[in-house]
């Protein structure tokens, strides 16, 4: 399915790849990226690909779920979502990643909070259409 309309488009700049720097066109976003100990870099102050994609699936279906919610009636007092991006080897060749996604709604009925993050999965966030059929994107309501 094609975007019928661009809404809003971010722009960043890195240099020197992932032991450079990243920096958003407007500058709020301003980092240094820093390989981690897990992927045989140094660690240390920096963030890397995979946490920002981590934050940014994380705020994008959180936002989708509050969307859905708010579609049915659904009042949500609290709500969180905690990404968790793997990445390691693929076959044949190169680097995957994959995604676990961590969703709390306290105070809401099961059953309620299950059709709120499949809905938001599948029909709303674009985090999720971007990835379905690429990304293993697991889900879990804790």
């Amino acid at each position: 399915m094609n975007i019928s309309k661009i809404l809003y488009t971010a722009t960043a700049t890195v240099h020197g790849g992932r032991e450079g720097h990243a920096k958003s066109d407007d500058g709020v976003l301003d980092l240094q990226l820093v390989v981690p100990k897990g992927l045989g870099g140094p660690g240390g102050q920096g963030s890397n690909p995979e946490q920002l994609f981590a934050a940014g699936y994380a705020a994008c279906f959180e936002g989708a779920v509050r969307f859905v919610a708010r579609q049915k009636g659904v009042t949500l007092k609290d709500a969180s979502v905690t990404a968790h991006v793997g990445i390691g080897p693929r076959e044949p060749t190169g680097f995957g990643i994959a995604v676990k996604l961590e969703v709390s709604l306290p105070g809401v009925d099961r059953a309620v909070a299950q059709e709120l993050v499949d809905t938001a999965h599948r029909d709303i966030c674009p985090y999720s259409h971007a990835t379905r059929g690429n990304v293993d994107v697991d889900i879990t309501l804790v």
